[in-house]
């Protein structure tokens, strides 16, 4: 970007996959954390490629790449306007869910109606089986078990030792960690302004991200963005494994948040836990 001035560089946030610092309170520069270069860099070019392809069947917007630098694993954007649902204030959260919820909806339905074939060369496949997801969760939860609340305690070993639900009968493309860090919202008018790190994306099951609005944003919110999903789809089995889904996710947010120190990401999924793993509930 010849000619553009540095006034400010501030660490956004590091997850998994990336770090992300903002310049200049506009731009948002990331850096992939793959220790491989070769890797690393096809991850930036495929992201680029990835999000232009999104952007032509998103009805929400998409961060669209300002500059890359491949080898360094590096993608830069103008930041979509907007405050990450995360940390908007719970409350406000639990007033306008209904509106978000039905955007949401709306949205993974385009995603999902995008023909598989068009987004094969731009990501992977997510298949992991069911009882695979069930074993990892178990493991979460034995480096975990002080913070879970001991009321909810038995209702999630209940869940461990149950038999996971069947897998798919088929796979979508879709955001795969549509987590409400990643949703941007309007404060004020309460509309969804953009969603942004597409780096997980994948050819994958159609519940996997509507498992995580559940996760996030509770058992209304999920009905509600199933109303607004693909009318005509039969969604009784994408609802009950978003529960499944649901209930993986937030032990291994829990653990997230421990390990980082992220709060918010910890006060959330204490909160899920609710809705998630309620006190007499058995699965």
């Amino acid at each position: 970007m010849p000619g553009y001035r540095v006034d400010s560089v501030v660490l956004l946030g590091e997850g998994e996959d990336n770090v992300a610092f903002q310049v200049n309170d506009e731009l948002i520069v990331r850096f992939g954390k793959e220790s491989d270069p070769a890797e690393r860099a096809g991850r930036v070019r495929d992201e680029g490629r990835l999000l232009a392809a999104v952007a032509d069947v998103s009805p929400l917007p998409v961060p669209k790449p300002t500059f890359t630098v491949a080898e360094q694993g590096c993608l830069a954007y103008f930041k979509l306007p907007g405050l990450p649902l995360i940390d908007a204030d719970p409350r406000q959260r639990a007033v306008h869910i209904d509106s978000v919820a039905a955007e949401l909806g709306g949205f993974l339905g385009a995603l999902h109606a995008v023909p598989v074939g068009q987004m094969v060369d731009l990501v992977d496949t997510d298949d992991e089986p069911m009882t695979v997801w069930l074993e990892e969760t178990a493991q979460i939860y034995a480096t975990i078990i002080e913070t879970v609340p001991p009321v909810h305690r038995p209702v999630v070993e209940s869940f461990l030792g149950t038999s996971p639900p069947d897998g798919p009968r088929e796979l979508v493309f879709s955001h795969n960690d549509l987590g409400i860090e990643h949703v941007l919202v309007d404060p004020d008018e309460w509309v969804v302004t953009g969603v942004i790190d597409w780096s997980d994306a994948a050819i994958t099951d159609p519940a996997r991200d509507f498992g995580l609005l559940y996760r996030d944003l509770g058992p209304a919110a999920l009905d509600r963005a199933l109303d607004a999903y693909r009318p005509g789809v039969d969604v009784g089995e994408i609802k009950l494994r978003s529960g499944f889904y649901a209930r993986c996710g937030v032990l291994e947010d829990m653990a997230y948040g421990l390990e980082t120190g992220f709060s918010a990401y910890l006060d959330k999924s204490l909160a899920a836990l609710e809705w998630l793993f309620p006190e007499g509930d058995r699965h």
